[in-house]
């Protein structure tokens, strides 16, 4: 990946995921978070999961970012936009919809 493709994919991903760290971190521990997403055969759903990674890829140096952080970065960008346009109708502030995005780094209410 070339230097322009990595920093986009940096502006895309900071773009998308509007939690901070601590915030994210936060979210994860609560049982609203736990209970949403896809458990492929586990406890975890995918969405918690890759949360637990956002979280560290938001702890890392952009110079320090590896071509599988880069590539999950990529998957986040991609989720949240396909589910962004998911939305549904009326208050979603207690909706399974929003908690998911926020699984994965996106609080669709924060301004």
């Amino acid at each position: 990946m070339n230097a322009d493709d990595r920093d986009q994919t940096c502006r895309d991903f900071a773009d998308a995921v509007n939690m901070t760290a601590a915030t994210l971190e936060k979210w994860l521990d609560t049982d609203d978070s736990r209970a949403v997403g896809q458990k492929d055969g586990g406890h975890e759903s995918t969405g918690h999961a890759s949360g637990r990674r956002i979280i560290g890829l938001l702890r890392t140096k952009k110079a320090d970012l590896s071509d599988a952080d880069l590539a999950h970065m990529r998957k986040v960008v991609g989720y949240v936009h396909r589910h962004l346009a998911q939305r549904p109708s009326g208050d979603v502030a207690d909706t399974p919809w929003r908690y998911s995005l926020m699984n994965w780094g996106h609080d669709p209410l924060h301004r």
